[in-house]
């Protein structure tokens, strides 16, 4: 993606967080129950959707990569799997400041689905040791894309496992005997949700493209080393060099 696609996105991502949590905190109505503190749920729930899919999107590029040994997908695993634990890191804040504001603690470990999440985030913060521990860079990106594929297809089972779960203090909103969400309240959801959504695309388009920069740097670097541009030369020897050239183009 180009420097101006990358900036309309942005755009379109900041309009659409900002629509969002204008709706969050001037017309979706207050929760009967839990009452202002339940307003985080629109961040919340929207960051550990978007992180969960982040990761199983990572084991899709890992399993695309060991297909066609294209380095172009172990690097869009690697930017996924990246994005996707910082968001983690987020719905654990964020998780922790409801619990401790609705329950009175930050951490319950008898609740599914805080520790099912916590598993799911740990296991992933050791594919970066897991990846550099290997300096093969063939061998790398093929362990890591291993790693991807087996971790993204935990993520779906874990979350089958926790809604089986009859211990569960943390609120179903999505299926429950009541209907779930009022229809502005589910609205207001979805677009916090796309905002976020949208949030993580343009945090990956902009580092692969901070990769994709880096690299282009780096062969360009190498390209100036081979012909001898790279070595100390006295004042004024590379300007000799490269005036001829300029001048028989």
């Amino acid at each position: 993606m180009s420097g101006r696609g990358l900036g309309q996105l942005s755009i379109a991502t900041a309009l659409v967080l900002l629509a969002g949590f204008g709706l969050v905190f001037f017309w979706v109505p207050m929760d009967a129950i839990e009452g202002f503190r339940q307003k985080i749920f629109y961040l919340h729930v929207p960051l550990a959707i978007v992180a969960l899919c982040g990761f199983m999107a990572g084991g899709v590029e890992g399993f695309r990569h060991l297909r066609s040994n294209d380095r172009r997908h172990d690097a869009n695993s690697y930017v996924f799997i990246h994005i996707s634990v910082v968001f983690g890191v987020a719905t654990l804040i964020t998780g922790m400041i409801w619990a401790k504001a609705s329950w009175g603690h930050y951490w319950v470990w008898d609740e599914p689905t805080l520790v099912s999440f916590l598993i799911v985030f740990l296991l992933y913060c050791t594919y970066y040791p897991f990846r550099y521990a290997i300096e093969d860079r063939d061998r790398q990106a093929r362990y890591a894309s291993v790693f991807a594929i087996t971790a993204g297809a935990f993520v779906p089972l874990n979350f089958m496992a926790v809604r089986m779960a009859e211990s569960l203090i943390h609120p179903r909103v999505f299926a429950t005997s009541q209907g779930g969400l009022p229809g502005s309240m589910l609205f207001t959801f979805l677009v916090c949700l796309v905002g976020v959504a949208l949030l993580w695309v343009t945090l990956v388009k902009l580092e692969l493209l901070g990769k994709q920069t880096s690299g282009q740097v780096s062969k360009l670097r190498r390209a100036l080393e081979a012909e001898g541009f790279g070595k100390s030369e006295p004042t004024g020897t590379v300007g000799r060099r490269i005036a001829p050239n300029l001048e028989a183009r």
